[in-house]
């Protein structure tokens, strides 16, 4: 079957469903829990460390087992959404989600919470393609689709920077369990609005044998991947294991690349990944994702380090950011990507965040919140949003019915790979810089606080280097957007057929983990 199918006269308006917009509502609240999650985690890390007597070199864990099986499975979660069905997939994702909260909450060992947190990746990873799908095939009007995608995106992503306050204020006046109770009552509610108000379109579902050499090279490939990042991070780029990692990734995913283009039911099929404007968009958003992730982390260390802000006041001070995306992807991505080629707001967001990065490394320790910080997380939000908006629409572009749930997951390991990359890399480069600038200005100190004085100016000198690395990061997303998109206006990919081997042009959006 050609990739693109144009719709066929009389095929069934999926659209038509009135319950499409409460759907909404419960997918997206799902989502939101997903990416709070990550953020949350983060925050209480300190207080649980200490409750549960993790050391110092295994804290790491907390972090690094979700996003292994996250990363590591998120081929495999589309995949199961197509075979069982997305809101049967997504049902599932969400209690298994609840219960891994629910024994991370309760944890009362490091190993205890490392295994919840890996569950917790594990219902991610069929939670977050079956969301992706299930909007994709419930909004088929290209106005509406853009509508809801806008709504999604802004909810979505500005998640993250809301799990910076939920987490502050949990773990400052209750108690860090709760950043994991919390999800309880999150999936339940989506779980429950799912079930009773969601009606998938008929037909569409790949009942095809499980690929099974596709799933183990595919997860064993890229746990090696994201792993070998986020070792990278802590033992460093010559490590023997990080290197090890590294070939082994090479090796699997070279391999399951070989074993896909020959299998008769592959995993991936590879006319996902090689049509131009759907591997343009999943290029363009891991780099982006590169550039995002460490700037993050950076920010956060620089507004409590640097600047002293407490955990809750660091969470409101991304409300920019927040604002920014949220008026990127509804107001402008949303009204234009019907109207405009993607290339048009692809390229023009990622320079505008560009500017805001570029901004941002003229921070020193006395830089005012005002003038540099609350400008550039504006730019940045509104880049990224107006950005994302056309890349939501086009990420499954021309895909078959029964290969939504498996392109979503490309979106979703693209953003994965990003930012373990970004956070592995940027933060070798800021380590890096912060070490040489100490090293070259340390002598000079002659006192205790004039010590200290070089140590914070290291750390920002150190900052700013990597933000200048993830400017590069975004420049570089929007040369590959104008070179490798070229699809026109986003009204033209119309959502067609309900039959199992009907084609379909899909709009799936993407979200910032």
């Amino acid at each position: 079957m050609s990739d693109t199918a144009a719709k066929a006269p009389g095929a069934p308006a999926t659209s038509g469903d009135a319950n499409r917009w409460k759907a909404l509502v419960f997918i997206a609240l799902a989502q939101l829990m997903v990416v709070l999650d990550a953020t949350i985690v983060n925050i209480a890390l300190p207080s649980a460390q200490t409750d549960l007597g993790i050391s110092d070199g295994n804290r790491q864990w907390v972090v690094t087992a979700y996003a292994l099986a996250f990363g590591g499975l998120l081929l495999f979660g589309g995949r199961i959404a197509d075979l069982w069905g997305r809101k049967n997939a997504f049902v599932v994702g969400l209690i298994g989600f609840a219960l891994a909260s629910a024994l991370g909450g309760a944890a009362t060992s490091g190993a205890m919470m490392f295994g919840a947190r890996a569950l917790q990746g594990v219902f991610g990873a069929l939670l977050a393609p079956a969301a992706l799908s299930l909007l994709a095939v419930m909004f088929t009007d290209a106005k509406e689709r853009a509508k809801a995608f806008g709504i999604y995106g802004a909810i979505a992503g500005g998640g993250g920077a809301v799990g910076f306050i939920l987490g502050g204020v949990l773990t400052e006046y209750m108690d860090w369990r709760w950043t994991f109770f919390v999800n309880i009552p999150f999936a339940i509610v989506a779980a429950l609005g799912a079930y009773f108000v969601i009606r998938e379109p008929e037909g569409g579902r790949n009942r095809n044998p499980l690929d099974i050499p596709g799933v183990l090279l595919s997860t064993l490939g890229l746990v090696a991947l994201v792993y070998g990042f986020t070792r990278a991070e802590s033992n460093g780029w010559g490590d023997a294991m990080t290197v090890g990692m590294f070939v082994a990734s090479v090796v699997l995913l070279i391999a399951f690349v070989v074993t896909e283009a020959r299998t008769k039911a592959p995993l991936l099929p590879l006319r996902v990944i090689t049509d131009r404007n759907r591997g343009g968009i999943y290029l363009s958003l891991g780099i982006a994702i590169i550039a995002m992730f460490g700037t993050f982390l950076f920010l956060t260390y620089y507004l409590q380090i640097v600047k002293g802000f407490t955990p809750i006041k660091t969470g409101f001070a991304f409300m920019p950011m927040i604002v920014g995306m949220m008026v990127g992807s509804t107001q402008i991505g949303a009204r234009l990507m019907t109207r405009v080629p993607a290339r048009l707001l692809m390229g023009p967001g990622f320079l505008v965040a560009a500017v805001g990065m570029l901004l941002m490394t003229q921070l020193e320790i006395g830089s005012s919140y005002a003038s540099i910080i609350l400008p550039a997380m504006l730019l940045l939000g509104l880049g990224m949003g107006t950005a994302f908006m056309p890349a939501m629409s086009l990420a499954t572009l021309g895909v078959e019915p029964r290969d939504a749930g498996v392109a979503s997951a490309m979106v979703n390991t693209s953003q994965q790979v990003g930012g373990a990359i970004g956070t592995a890399l940027l933060n070798t480069i800021a380590a890096s810089a912060t070490t040489s600038y100490i090293a070259d200005h340390i002598g000079s100190a002659t006192s205790r606080s004039q010590q200290q004085l070089v140590t914070l100016e290291g750390q920002v000198h150190g900052y700013t280097n990597a933000i200048w690395f993830a400017v590069g990061m975004l420049v570089l997303a929007a040369v590959i957007v104008v070179t490798l998109v070229n699809a026109g206006r986003t009204d033209t990919a119309t959502v067609a057929g309900s039959g199992e081997g009907a084609e379909e042009e899909l709009a799936i959006p993407v979200v910032a983990h």
